[in-house]
Formats: structure tokens, C-alpha cells, sequence
């Protein structure tokens, strides 16, 4: 779903909650909702409860980003499972390649979760690329979490051309 249409969710969902939200809050809630209504709905009675407690029940743009951050929800969307995921591929194994049944070992997740949760959005976000010798973080990746990736060639070895 575009942004918009998720707005649109949201609006009429907080309708149906009772709970008053304005556009700019609306916008932030649906641009971290991984295009899927589902998702924003269940971030917006998240936000919804941060803000009964924080902000006498009205959702702002303001209110919105502190319960997501507060939930770890990421500006794009990403969440814990997310972030343990992209942080052991980039940390644990240089950004890959690595076997999934590794990789969901490393974050303490089933094999199941990290291909049916985390790694459809990953890779539609382009963070994670699957290739036939296991997953790849993508350069968006390291920039997303900050790292710098190893540079190509390292420990002395050479490239298949010599490069």
C-alpha cells in the first residue's frame, strides 16, 4: 500500500478508537508501517497507548516518532528482529554470504521467522539480497546501520581477476 492509502487506514482506524490524530501523525505512523495495513493498525494502538499516558491521548507527529522509537520502530520501518538480523549479518559475518539456518541461530530466532518476518521486508528494502550462496547485505545496509563494510581483497587475498 502507498503511504497514503495507510493513511487513510490509520485515520479511520483512530476513528474507530476513539483516539484523535492529526495528519503529520498519521504520516509518520503509515511511513513506518511497511506498506501493510495490518502493521499500521498495530502501531497505531501502540502509539495510541503511548500517547494516553504521555500526551492526554491526542497522537501528533511528535508523539508518534517518541512510541515508535520507544517500540523500536525504525523512520523506515525496521524493527528489533529487523536490526538483530542486518547487525549479525554485517558484524558476526561481514555482511555474508551466510545460510539462513545460520543466520537465524545467530539472532535466536526459528529458521521459519527470519524467512517468513524479517527477510521479505529486508529484501524489498533492499538491505538484504538472497543469492545462491546464502544472504548478502547490501551497501544500503552498512549505511543504514552506520558500519562501514571491509573492504574487498582483505587478509591478502586477491580477487578472481587479480583486483
Amino acid at each position: 500500500y502507498a503511504p497514503v492509502e495507510l493513511e487513510r487506514v490509520i485515520h479511520r482506524s483512530a476513528r474507530l478508537l476513539d483516539v484523535g490524530i492529526d495528519v503529520e501523525g498519521a504520516a509518520e505512523i503509515a511511513g513506518r508501517s511497511r506498506g501493510t495495513p495490518r502493521i499500521a493498525n498495530r502501531l497505531l494502538r501502540r502509539v495510541r497507548d503511548y500517547a494516553q499516558v504521555k500526551a492526554e491521548g491526542t497522537i501528533d507527529r511528535h508523539i508518534a516518532a517518541a512510541a515508535l522509537k520507544v517500540y523500536e520502530v525504525d523512520e523506515r520501518g525496521l524493527d528489533r528482529l529487523d536490526r538483530a538480523v542486518l547487525g549479525a549479518l554485517l558484524k558476526l559475518f561481514g555482511g555474508g554470504p551466510v545460510g539462513l539456518s545460520t543466520l537465524a541461530v545467530a539472532v535466536g530466532e526459528e529458521r521459519e521467522t527470519v524467512e517468513e518476518v524479517a527477510e521479505p521486508f529486508l529484501v524489498r528494502e533492499g538491505l538484504l539480497a538472497r543469492t545462491p550462496r546464502g544472504r548478502v547485505a547490501t551497501p544500503a545496509a552498512w549505511a543504514h546501520l552506520g558500519l562501514v563494510p571491509p573492504q574487498h581483497g582483505a587478509k591478502g587475498q586477491q580477487g578472481l581477476f587479480g583486483a
